[in-house]
């Protein structure tokens, strides 16, 4: 499947990301000598989108400022300043900009290192609209770089998702990037909510399916997994 839209989230606070998310969005924290956002934009780029949706709320006009003038992707803005709408409720409101195809839906910090097959292609590939709701791009979470959780999802034979249940250990987490497809977003709430809400509608309807990244994720979620992360991807390129 050809898919030429995403939605890259940009509006969080970054708390865990101080003090450097003082001075600056977490967006627009370097990594390797590149902003977080411009590693994701200029993947897609990369994988054939032509136009992004960017929420902002957290210091927004310095991200704007930031994108201004970015034409690979184009860049639409959807604005959140007045109210901060979670992983589910931003796109809710973007979802006009976004079309009626499915779309990537990828967060502004996450960042991997590729395998042989790039992953966004990968995912678009998988992405079968009469069977699924959403693919996820799953991350192993003993091979990840900077995770220590107890993973997200168990997966099936056939790609479809298990959450993970309380106590339990599971083999994947999420690596912060997808292929939605609006009917996910069917009969969703108003305002403020996560996208888990609706992948979770998505499992028991047997519509949320996973794929194994190919490569190194990298949870670039605090100060000191940057230079973690800067390493695994200096050693990459060496």
């Amino acid at each position: 499947m050809t898919i030429d839209r995403a939605m890259v989230l940009a509006a969080g606070l970054g708390t865990r990301m101080r003090p450097l998310t003082d001075m600056l969005p977490k967006p627009m924290v370097p990594v390797a000598g590149k902003a977080l956002i411009d590693h994701v934009l200029d993947r897609l780029a990369g994988a054939g989108v032509t136009e992004a949706v960017v929420n902002v709320h957290h210091m927004a006009d310095a991200i704007e400022k930031h994108l201004k003038g970015r034409t690979r992707p184009v860049i639409a803005i959807s604005d959140e300043r007045g109210e901060l709408l979670d992983t589910g409720g931003g796109v809710m409101k973007a979802l006009k900009a976004l079309g009626d195809a499915p779309f990537f839906h990828v967060n502004s910090d996450t960042i991997w290192i590729e395998g042989v097959t790039p992953n966004l292609g990968r995912l678009a590939a998988m992405f079968d609209p009469s069977e699924m709701d959403a693919v996820v791009l799953l991350a192993a979470t003993a091979a990840s770089i900077g995770y220590e959780g107890r993973g997200d999802f168990a997966m099936g034979p056939d790609g479809r998702l298990k959450r993970r249940a309380e106590r339990e250990v599971v083999p994947f987490v999420y690596a912060g990037a997808a292929v939605l497809s609006p009917a996910l977003f069917a009969d969703a709430p108003k305002g403020a909510f996560s996208l888990n809400k609706l992948f979770d509608r998505a499992i028991e309807a047997g519509r949320l399916f996973g794929l194994r990244l190919e490569g190194t994720w990298m949870h670039v979620g605090t100060p000191a997994a940057i230079k973690a992360a800067e390493a695994a991807i200096l050693e990459s390129v060496a």
